[in-house]
């Protein structure tokens, strides 16, 4: 807003004019003046804050409506009330100088309307985060990035006053700043790197919907494992499971790997995968004795009976000399504590049928064979899905003796005393 001369409200001189006393020295007139310009200016700032504001206040408690109660917790109104004395300067800055001193009375001007200018600009910002809030209390709009988004109007507002307030108090217009920022552009994109690559990745995030706020992020390269609480324009902030918060550059998420277990979450279970090494020296064929003393297990009894009866039909059918148990088909202890495990897996309420149930071998290695649990659990949470976990492999490991298997395990100073007293 430009003012000149000859846009100041004329006055007649009168012998009570403030600039011009004539019983008493200008100085004197001239300091009256100036306090009382401070005086109005402090009961316009006063009446805006204690008054105003404070019947706002109440009128807005009284409503049931909720968006103008966030208006009020993020000071929107408080914020516009210091409008009322950058007013009372531009409104008495006439009659603060002399006709012979206007050009002090346009300049107050210019710094008052600056003033109004900064002001509305701390109420904009004040509005941006009252639609954030009023934004995630909506299902909709809840897992967005919504403070990224603010912090670009909240940039481009700041940018703008900024060059209005230099042009106002130049007395240039600001196309003509604008034409000369055209020669900063690289020193802008300089010192705006970050803001730009983050609102670029913000959006590209939002459009691909690769992150939630609320969403179980992974990040080994940032040592960030845990919920995600704020997506905003330069970074995002992830609460680890040690209630730590890891700060990450929002650009990260588009140029570095991160894993995200949101389609774990939605799907309804959550992954076991874990093996048990078996020692290779303790695989064998049953016999009968063997046969006999597993059907005593309840969970594989079935199965050993309609197993034994498919192998024993076979052999007979192949004419297989049974004398050596490596002619045709016969039962291994592993086999079985294979059929043990899924048999006993699927009596289990806590695993998901209708997700992928798997037992299977590994390739064997210097260790063993691996024998793999790939299912999922119906518990998502932490501390009770560690404990269904637990709860799972304890007991396999307490009944693979029954089959005569053995865990591998490397050997520990016990297995080595051990071998010591054997050769004594």
């Amino acid at each position: 807003m430009q003012v000149t001369e000859s846009e100041l409200p004329t006055r007649e001189p009168t012998p009570f004019s403030f600039t011009d006393w004539s019983e008493m020295p200008p100085a004197v007139g001239f300091g009256i003046t100036w306090l009382g310009v401070l005086i109005a200016a402090w009961i316009a700032n006063f009446v805006a804050k204690k008054i105003i504001v404070r019947a706002v206040r109440a009128v807005i408690g009284r409503t049931r409506a909720k968006w103008d109660d966030v208006l009020v917790e993020n000071k929107v109104f408080e914020r516009l009330s210091h409008l009322a004395p950058a007013l009372v300067f531009y409104v008495a800055a006439p009659w603060l100088f002399p006709e012979s001193q206007a050009e002090y009375a346009i300049g107050l001007r210019r710094v008052a309307t600056v003033w109004m200018f900064l002001a509305g600009a701390r109420a904009g910002n004040a509005l941006f985060e009252s639609f954030i809030t009023l934004g995630r209390s909506q299902p909709a709009f809840r897992d967005k990035p919504l403070r990224s988004y603010a912090q670009v109007l909240s940039i481009l507002l700041w940018l703008g006053v900024g060059i209005v307030s230099i042009a106002t108090l130049m007395d240039k217009s600001p196309w003509a700043l604008l034409t000369g920022l055209g020669a900063m552009t690289a020193i802008l994109l300089l010192v705006f790197k970050d803001s730009l690559l983050g609102f670029v990745a913000s959006v590209q995030i939002a459009g691909n919907d690769m992150l939630r706020i609320g969403d179980w992020v992974e990040m080994p390269k940032y040592g960030a494992d845990g919920d995600v609480l704020d997506i905003g324009l330069n970074t995002v902030k992830i609460q680890n499971w040690d209630k730590t918060v890891s700060t990450i550059p929002t650009y990260a998420f588009m140029t570095d790997s991160f894993k995200n277990w949101r389609g774990m979450t939605e799907s309804g279970g959550r992954r076991i995968k874990r093996s048990i090494v078996i020692d290779m020296s303790s695989i064998r064929f049953l016999d009968q004795a063997d046969l006999d003393r597993l059907r005593q297990v309840q969970c594989i009894a079935d199965y050993l009976e309609e197993t034994s009866k498919e192998a024993a039909t076979w052999n007979a059918e192949q004419g297989i000399d049974d004398t050596s148990m490596v002619n045709g088909r016969h039962l291994t202890n592993l086999g079985t504590f294979r059929a043990y495990i899924s048999n006993y897996l699927e009596r289990n309420p806590q695993i998901r049928k209708d997700m992928t149930f798997l037992v299977r071998q590994l390739a064997p290695g210097a260790q063993g064979l691996p024998i793999e649990i790939y299912v999922f659990s119906g518990e998502q949470r932490w501390v009770q899905y560690e404990g269904i976990l637990a709860d799972i492999f304890d007991h396999l490991l307490a009944a693979i003796g029954e089959f005569d298997l053995r865990v591998y395990q490397q050997p520990s100073g016990s297995d080595v005393a051990a071998l010591r007293g054997l050769a004594q």
